[in-house]
């Protein structure tokens, strides 16, 4: 396992958490604790519907999991929760407001971070032939990407806390992570082109920064699964954790990088700007995806549903 060699000991102060209980390991017994909404935080942040939060004093992090009803992917109640969480943040967090050095995503859903994209409602506009549809579903992801590459404009570090599978629109929000966590048994995959599409929302702009253009092509055309140890051999993945210790690493994380935080902070700015990417670029992007989309057959669309209902079977089944 991807652990850091040096013994970091325990804080010796008790951590103080704000917002509802949230189950979390056993282990961890200090994230469960229930008390008052710091003052300072919108009230809001901790009623959203499908995202849950909690914010940690001792080590100034914002601990989000995503918790949907449904099917584990971005639907638009889910795309909501997501706005509106980045706007209390906004609000509440950053220099004179409540500290934030870390924020974190991750998932309740068992084996699923998300399966991303709606295929459901993708289906219903490509017959409905509704490409404002598309295109404002698609936009209204990439704005919630691109602010969150932007670390919302704060001093702060974004982690995604990966444990299970990671496909479509879930991976390519990933990638606006400045750091990922995953579980060894982590899964990462663009199945898109089962059904003669592509990812629309990201893959592109962020893989081919990231890897090159050829492999990012090699990604996205393969349909393969990737391991989480697959990911971390390209780089895309930073830390590694056996299955269920995902919290711990991620915690032992933020203790290591709060001793350089305002160094690793400009360094994610430099990278920004070394490759620079525009909210403009996505959004041309993601109209291709929706003329694309509009162009699929009706096989394609049986594929898609066969997908679907794979993902809603093994989410009933979780």
């Amino acid at each position: 396992m991807d652990r850091y060699n040096d013994d970091l000991g325990e804080s010796e102060n008790p951590i103080s958490v704000h917002g509802p209980a949230l189950p979390l390991p056993d282990d961890d017994e200090a994230l469960v604790a229930r008390s008052t909404i710091h003052a300072a935080i919108p009230e809001g942040l901790f009623r959203l519907n499908e995202l849950e939060c909690l914010y940690e004093d001792d080590s100034e992090t914002l601990w989000t999991f995503m918790a949907p009803r449904g099917r584990p992917s971005f639907t638009p109640p889910m795309l909501g929760d997501f706005e509106n969480w980045q706007k209390y943040i906004g609000q509440g967090f950053g220099p004179g407001r409540v500290p934030l050095k870390f924020l974190v995503l991750g998932s309740r859903s068992p084996g699923v971070f998300c399966f991303g994209g709606d295929l459901a409602l993708f289906q219903r506009l490509i017959q409905d032939e509704d490409r404002d549809g598309l295109v404002r579903y698609g936009h209204r992801c990439c704005a919630i990407l691109y602010r969150n590459l932007h670390a919302l404009e704060k001093p702060t570090l974004t982690i995604g806390l990966v444990e299970g599978a990671a496909l479509g629109g879930g991976f390519e929000a990933l990638l606006s992570f400045d750091y990922l966590i995953a579980d060894r048994d982590a899964t990462f995959g663009l199945p898109e082109v089962l059904f003669g599409l592509f990812p629309g929302m990201g893959a592109h702009a962020l893989l081919s920064r990231k890897l090159g253009t050829a492999m990012a092509e090699r990604i996205i055309q393969s349909n393969d699964t990737y391991t989480a140890q697959q990911m971390y051999d390209l780089g895309i993945v930073h830390h590694l954790a056996e299955p269920g210790e995902g919290l711990a690493v991620c915690r032992e994380f933020i203790k290591r990088a709060t001793r350089r935080h305002a160094g690793l902070v400009a360094e994610r700015k430099a990278m920004r700007t070394a490759a620079p990417l525009t909210l403009d670029e996505l959004n041309r992007i993601t109209e291709l995806w929706a003329d694309a989309a509009l162009q699929l057959r009706d096989q394609d669309l049986k594929v898609m549903n066969r997908l679907a209902n794979a993902q809603r079977k093994l989410a009933r089944a979780a």
